[in-house]
């Protein structure tokens, strides 16, 4: 009898231009050690604030920075989409992607996306997303909030999306800005239903207790 083999998951990762370019670069490395595969779609804001918080200066063009990303990640199951690319499969929603996470997410995004406006290919994947009613993530990265902040998240939160804003837990006893951002990835991985060891559950005992 064949062995049951198990299918490898599409997951669209988009950074943009809001702080903690760490948070998606993180997820990105836990999704490909899980053995799946990842579409990133970078917006130019994102690009200057991944130069700026991380010193990875990655090319405009996304056929170039397919090969830097490639490198980045030692990995080929990653490819890089231009946010003008409307004929990029993750478009359309008859070849959707298993999920989508917007990390970190800047309220113009979250705003855009909540109005439905699908002006790039960023925001007509989060679009596609929630019609084909399959996982959207958005990680805000800012505070305060204010009030046309809180509605667009409400508005997405009841369109389907899932907030997770970026703020770390303290339960597991962090030591380093790693194992914060850990933290708030591996909540990221919980949604996505992909296995993860990056933070002690509330609960859970030392192995040497």
């Amino acid at each position: 009898m064949a062995s049951k083999t198990t299918r490898i998951r599409h997951f669209i990762v988009a950074l943009t231009g809001a702080s903690g370019a760490v948070y998606g670069l993180r997820l990105i490395s836990e999704l490909l050690r899980a053995g799946e595969r990842v579409s990133l779609i970078l917006t130019d804001a994102g690009r200057q604030v991944l130069l700026h918080e991380t010193g990875l200066d990655w090319a405009v063009k996304a056929n170039e920075r397919q090969r830097q990303v490639q490198e980045h990640f030692s990995s080929i199951a990653i490819d890089c989409l231009a946010t003008d690319n409307f004929f990029s499969g993750v478009a359309s929603g008859s070849a959707a992607a298993d999920g989508m996470v917007v990390i970190p997410c800047s309220m113009g995004t979250a705003g855009r996306i909540a109005a439905g406006l699908s002006g790039n290919l960023l925001e007509r994947a989060a679009d596609v997303m929630l019609k084909e009613r399959r996982p959207l993530l958005l990680v805000p990265r800012e505070t305060p909030f204010n009030t046309m902040h809180l509605e667009n998240l409400l508005r997405l939160s009841r369109a389907g999306a899932v907030i997770i804003p970026a703020m770390p837990g303290f339960y597991h006893g962090p030591q380093t800005i790693d194992d914060l951002v850990d933290f708030l990835v591996g909540k990221v991985l919980d949604q996505l239903q992909v296995e993860h060891a990056l933070f002690k559950r509330w609960g859970d005992k030392d192995s040497d207790e």
